[in-house]
Protein backbone atom coordinates (compact mmCIF):
# COMPACT_ATOMS: atom_id res chain seq x y z
CA UNK A 1 0.00 0.00 0.00
CA UNK A 2 1.38 3.28 -0.85
CA UNK A 3 0.94 6.53 1.83
CA UNK A 4 1.03 9.81 0.71
CA UNK A 5 3.98 11.96 1.85
CA UNK A 6 1.45 14.61 2.92
CA UNK A 7 -0.95 12.42 4.26
CA UNK A 8 1.76 11.07 6.81
CA UNK A 9 3.38 14.38 7.19
CA UNK A 10 0.27 15.23 8.59
CA UNK A 11 -0.32 12.78 10.74
CA UNK A 12 3.00 13.36 12.15
CA UNK A 13 2.49 16.69 12.99
CA UNK A 14 -0.61 15.93 14.91
CA UNK A 15 0.92 13.39 17.12
CA UNK A 16 3.66 15.78 18.07
CA UNK A 17 1.60 18.53 18.96
CA UNK A 18 -0.23 16.45 21.02
CA UNK A 19 2.86 14.95 22.78
CA UNK A 20 3.16 11.87 21.58
CA UNK A 21 6.29 10.28 20.77
CA UNK A 22 6.74 9.29 17.76
CA UNK A 23 10.10 8.60 15.81
CA UNK A 24 8.08 8.82 12.32
CA UNK A 25 7.83 12.41 12.85
CA UNK A 26 10.20 14.22 10.47
CA UNK A 27 11.12 11.26 8.52
CA UNK A 28 7.78 10.25 6.57
CA UNK A 29 8.85 6.77 4.94
CA UNK A 30 9.69 5.64 8.67
CA UNK A 31 7.24 3.18 10.12
CA UNK A 32 5.32 4.16 13.12
CA UNK A 33 7.18 3.51 16.32
CA UNK A 34 4.83 2.44 18.54
CA UNK A 35 4.41 -1.13 17.26
CA UNK A 36 3.82 -4.60 18.84
CA UNK A 37 7.26 -6.74 18.98
CA UNK A 38 7.45 -9.04 16.22
CA UNK A 39 6.35 -12.75 16.66
CA UNK A 40 8.79 -15.50 15.30
CA UNK A 41 6.61 -15.98 12.91
CA UNK A 42 6.49 -12.47 11.78
CA UNK A 43 9.78 -11.43 11.50
CA UNK A 44 10.51 -13.89 9.50
CA UNK A 45 11.27 -12.70 5.79
CA UNK A 46 8.31 -12.30 3.10
CA UNK A 47 7.87 -15.48 1.05
CA UNK A 48 10.21 -15.22 -1.87
CA UNK A 49 8.36 -15.42 -5.69
CA UNK A 50 7.35 -18.37 -6.42
CA UNK A 51 5.08 -19.52 -9.76
CA UNK A 52 1.74 -20.59 -9.13
CA UNK A 53 0.85 -24.16 -10.08
CA UNK A 54 -0.70 -24.61 -13.00
CA UNK A 55 -4.69 -25.32 -13.73
CA UNK A 56 -4.37 -29.32 -13.59
CA UNK A 57 -2.67 -28.38 -10.08
CA UNK A 58 1.08 -29.42 -11.37
CA UNK A 59 3.73 -27.08 -9.88
CA UNK A 60 5.43 -25.47 -12.57
CA UNK A 61 8.70 -25.17 -13.75
CA UNK A 62 10.70 -22.42 -14.59
CA UNK A 63 13.61 -22.61 -16.58
CA UNK A 64 14.69 -19.56 -17.28
CA UNK A 65 14.42 -15.91 -16.76
CA UNK A 66 13.02 -12.89 -19.33
CA UNK A 67 15.16 -12.36 -22.52
CA UNK A 68 14.97 -8.81 -22.34
CA UNK A 69 15.26 -7.19 -19.29
CA UNK A 70 18.43 -6.94 -19.20
CA UNK A 71 21.87 -9.52 -19.46
CA UNK A 72 21.77 -11.10 -16.25
CA UNK A 73 22.25 -14.81 -15.46
CA UNK A 74 21.41 -17.13 -12.48
CA UNK A 75 24.51 -19.88 -11.82
CA UNK A 76 23.50 -22.72 -9.54
CA UNK A 77 25.23 -25.33 -7.76
CA UNK A 78 24.25 -28.88 -7.15
CA UNK A 79 25.34 -30.17 -3.81
CA UNK A 80 24.48 -33.78 -4.82
CA UNK A 81 25.12 -36.79 -2.57
CA UNK A 82 22.58 -39.86 -2.28
CA UNK A 83 21.06 -41.34 0.43
CA UNK A 84 22.99 -44.84 0.62
CA UNK A 85 26.49 -42.93 0.01
CA UNK A 86 27.87 -42.52 3.41
CA UNK A 87 29.84 -45.50 3.77
CA UNK A 88 32.04 -43.78 0.23
CA UNK A 89 32.19 -40.55 2.82
CA UNK A 90 33.31 -42.13 5.71
CA UNK A 91 36.29 -43.64 3.39
CA UNK A 92 37.10 -40.12 2.33
CA UNK A 93 35.19 -39.08 -0.70
CA UNK A 94 34.25 -35.98 -1.02
CA UNK A 95 30.81 -34.39 -2.05
CA UNK A 96 31.51 -30.90 -1.07
CA UNK A 97 33.52 -28.27 -2.71
CA UNK A 98 34.53 -25.68 -0.11
CA UNK A 99 37.17 -24.12 -2.56
CA UNK A 100 34.72 -23.29 -4.84
CA UNK A 101 31.98 -21.21 -2.42
CA UNK A 102 35.51 -19.70 -1.38
CA UNK A 103 36.04 -18.54 -4.85
CA UNK A 104 32.32 -18.06 -5.34
CA UNK A 105 32.69 -15.57 -2.26
CA UNK A 106 36.05 -13.62 -3.44
CA UNK A 107 34.34 -13.03 -6.68
CA UNK A 108 31.08 -11.63 -4.91
CA UNK A 109 29.06 -13.67 -7.05
CA UNK A 110 25.82 -14.40 -6.27
CA UNK A 111 24.28 -18.02 -6.38
CA UNK A 112 21.63 -20.47 -5.55
CA UNK A 113 22.82 -23.66 -4.21
CA UNK A 114 20.42 -26.84 -4.41
CA UNK A 115 21.50 -28.63 -1.54
CA UNK A 116 20.05 -32.30 -0.64
CA UNK A 117 19.28 -33.46 2.65
CA UNK A 118 21.77 -36.01 3.02
CA UNK A 119 24.26 -33.56 2.01
CA UNK A 120 23.59 -31.05 4.61
CA UNK A 121 23.46 -34.11 7.15
CA UNK A 122 27.28 -34.60 5.94
CA UNK A 123 28.41 -31.27 5.98
CA UNK A 124 26.36 -29.02 9.00
CA UNK A 125 28.95 -26.30 9.30
CA UNK A 126 29.08 -25.90 5.45
CA UNK A 127 25.66 -26.59 5.13
CA UNK A 128 24.89 -23.73 7.84
CA UNK A 129 27.55 -21.46 6.22
CA UNK A 130 26.42 -21.19 3.14
CA UNK A 131 23.08 -21.23 4.17
CA UNK A 132 23.36 -18.19 5.78
CA UNK A 133 25.67 -15.87 3.87
CA UNK A 134 23.41 -12.96 1.84
CA UNK A 135 25.33 -13.81 -1.01
CA UNK A 136 23.77 -17.02 -1.51
CA UNK A 137 20.45 -19.19 -1.37
CA UNK A 138 19.47 -22.47 -0.65
CA UNK A 139 16.69 -24.19 -2.47
CA UNK A 140 15.95 -28.00 -1.71
CA UNK A 141 17.61 -31.08 -4.50
CA UNK A 142 15.26 -33.69 -2.15
CA UNK A 143 16.76 -35.77 0.99
CA UNK A 144 18.12 -38.79 -0.83
CA UNK A 145 18.92 -37.43 -4.23
CA UNK A 146 16.88 -40.52 -5.84
CA UNK A 147 14.92 -40.52 -9.12
CA UNK A 148 11.72 -39.01 -9.30
CA UNK A 149 10.98 -40.91 -12.08
CA UNK A 150 11.86 -44.39 -14.07
CA UNK A 151 15.18 -44.70 -15.64
CA UNK A 152 17.00 -41.24 -14.74
CA UNK A 153 20.52 -41.39 -14.92
CA UNK A 154 20.97 -45.21 -13.30
CA UNK A 155 19.48 -43.54 -9.63
CA UNK A 156 17.44 -45.50 -7.38
CA UNK A 157 13.86 -44.38 -8.05
CA UNK A 158 11.49 -43.38 -5.53
CA UNK A 159 8.02 -45.13 -5.22
CA UNK A 160 4.93 -42.52 -5.64
CA UNK A 161 4.09 -42.24 -2.06
CA UNK A 162 7.30 -41.53 -0.99
CA UNK A 163 8.22 -38.38 -3.75
CA UNK A 164 6.11 -35.73 -1.55
CA UNK A 165 8.08 -37.16 2.32
CA UNK A 166 11.49 -36.82 0.66
CA UNK A 167 11.05 -33.43 -0.26
CA UNK A 168 9.47 -32.40 3.26
CA UNK A 169 12.48 -34.29 4.93
CA UNK A 170 14.91 -32.44 2.87
CA UNK A 171 13.53 -29.46 4.20
CA UNK A 172 13.64 -30.75 7.95
CA UNK A 173 17.56 -31.93 7.26
CA UNK A 174 18.18 -28.26 5.79
CA UNK A 175 16.92 -26.61 9.17
CA UNK A 176 18.57 -29.13 11.55
CA UNK A 177 21.54 -27.93 9.61
CA UNK A 178 21.18 -24.38 10.51
CA UNK A 179 20.18 -23.43 7.02
CA UNK A 180 17.26 -20.81 8.26
CA UNK A 181 15.13 -20.40 5.02
CA UNK A 182 15.53 -23.18 2.64
CA UNK A 183 13.31 -21.62 -0.63
CA UNK A 184 10.21 -22.62 -2.10
CA UNK A 185 12.24 -24.14 -4.83
CA UNK A 186 13.02 -27.88 -5.79
CA UNK A 187 15.71 -29.38 -8.49
CA UNK A 188 14.39 -32.69 -9.43
CA UNK A 189 17.17 -35.44 -8.90
CA UNK A 190 18.63 -35.73 -12.62
CA UNK A 191 16.53 -33.06 -13.73
CA UNK A 192 13.76 -36.23 -14.36
CA UNK A 193 10.65 -35.40 -13.81
CA UNK A 194 6.99 -36.19 -15.27
CA UNK A 195 3.32 -35.14 -14.10
CA UNK A 196 3.49 -37.69 -11.46
CA UNK A 197 6.19 -35.80 -9.83
CA UNK A 198 4.76 -32.27 -10.60
CA UNK A 199 1.68 -33.55 -9.28
CA UNK A 200 3.34 -34.57 -6.32
CA UNK A 201 5.42 -31.46 -5.51
CA UNK A 202 2.78 -29.24 -5.72
CA UNK A 203 1.38 -29.57 -2.48
CA UNK A 204 4.91 -28.71 -0.70
CA UNK A 205 4.64 -24.85 -2.60
CA UNK A 206 7.54 -25.05 -4.32
CA UNK A 207 8.13 -24.44 -7.68
CA UNK A 208 10.36 -26.86 -10.33
CA UNK A 209 14.10 -24.84 -11.20
CA UNK A 210 15.87 -26.44 -14.23
CA UNK A 211 18.06 -24.43 -16.35
CA UNK A 212 18.55 -23.46 -19.97
CA UNK A 213 22.21 -23.78 -20.06
CA UNK A 214 24.34 -27.33 -19.20
CA UNK A 215 27.81 -26.51 -18.13
CA UNK A 216 28.90 -30.61 -18.48
CA UNK A 217 31.05 -30.13 -15.60
CA UNK A 218 29.74 -33.77 -14.08
CA UNK A 219 32.65 -35.78 -13.75
CA UNK A 220 34.62 -33.71 -16.82
CA UNK A 221 38.25 -33.58 -16.24
CA UNK A 222 39.16 -29.95 -19.12
CA UNK A 223 38.11 -26.93 -17.23
CA UNK A 224 38.47 -24.94 -20.02
CA UNK A 225 35.78 -27.09 -22.02
CA UNK A 226 33.13 -26.81 -19.48
CA UNK A 227 33.94 -22.64 -19.17
CA UNK A 228 33.53 -22.54 -23.35
CA UNK A 229 29.87 -24.80 -22.78
CA UNK A 230 28.81 -21.98 -20.42
CA UNK A 231 29.95 -19.15 -22.21
CA UNK A 232 28.74 -20.60 -25.30
CA UNK A 233 24.99 -21.59 -23.80
CA UNK A 234 24.54 -18.02 -21.59
CA UNK A 235 21.84 -15.81 -22.94
CA UNK A 236 19.78 -13.36 -21.03
CA UNK A 237 17.97 -15.17 -18.05
CA UNK A 238 19.94 -17.83 -17.84
CA UNK A 239 20.07 -20.57 -15.22
CA UNK A 240 22.90 -22.57 -15.62
CA UNK A 241 23.58 -25.96 -13.67
CA UNK A 242 26.54 -26.46 -12.41
CA UNK A 243 27.75 -28.81 -9.34
CA UNK A 244 28.96 -28.67 -5.85
CA UNK A 245 30.84 -31.78 -5.16
CA UNK A 246 34.77 -31.98 -5.58
CA UNK A 247 34.50 -36.14 -6.05
CA UNK A 248 31.95 -35.60 -9.29
CA UNK A 249 32.64 -31.96 -10.37
CA UNK A 250 36.57 -32.03 -10.07
CA UNK A 251 36.99 -28.52 -12.67
CA UNK A 252 34.27 -26.87 -11.63
CA UNK A 253 35.92 -24.38 -9.58
CA UNK A 254 38.84 -23.79 -11.89
CA UNK A 255 36.24 -23.23 -14.93
CA UNK A 256 34.19 -20.57 -12.64
CA UNK A 257 37.73 -18.47 -12.54
CA UNK A 258 37.02 -18.38 -16.41
CA UNK A 259 33.50 -18.04 -16.74
CA UNK A 260 32.64 -14.61 -14.14
CA UNK A 261 35.04 -12.69 -15.33
CA UNK A 262 34.46 -13.18 -18.82
CA UNK A 263 30.60 -12.59 -18.77
CA UNK A 264 31.15 -9.28 -16.61
CA UNK A 265 32.98 -8.29 -19.58
CA UNK A 266 30.25 -9.16 -21.64
CA UNK A 267 28.03 -7.25 -19.61
CA UNK A 268 26.08 -10.09 -17.64
CA UNK A 269 25.38 -9.40 -13.92
CA UNK A 270 24.69 -12.11 -11.58
CA UNK A 271 21.83 -12.99 -9.60
CA UNK A 272 19.75 -15.74 -7.82
CA UNK A 273 17.38 -18.07 -9.07
CA UNK A 274 14.82 -15.67 -7.10
CA UNK A 275 15.67 -12.48 -8.99
CA UNK A 276 14.67 -14.27 -12.20
CA UNK A 277 11.35 -15.58 -11.18
CA UNK A 278 10.70 -12.54 -9.19
CA UNK A 279 11.14 -10.54 -12.41
CA UNK A 280 9.02 -13.50 -14.16
CA UNK A 281 5.15 -13.11 -14.85
CA UNK A 282 3.34 -16.06 -16.08
CA UNK A 283 6.46 -17.72 -17.33
CA UNK A 284 6.92 -21.37 -17.82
Amino acid sequence: MIIQVRHVAALCALACAAGAVLTACGAPDAPPAARPAPSASSAAPSRPPTLAPGPAGLARVFEHGPRTRGRTVALTFDADMTADEGPRAEAGERFDNPQLIATLRRLKVPATVFMTGRWAEEYPRQARSIGRDPLFEVANHSYSHYAFTGSCYGLPTLSVDRLRPDVERAYTALRRAGVPNAMPYFRFPGGCYDRQALKALAPTGATAVQWDVVSGDAFATDADAVARQVLDGVRPGSVVVMHCTRSAAPVTERALRTIVPELRAQGFRFVKVSQLIGATSGHR
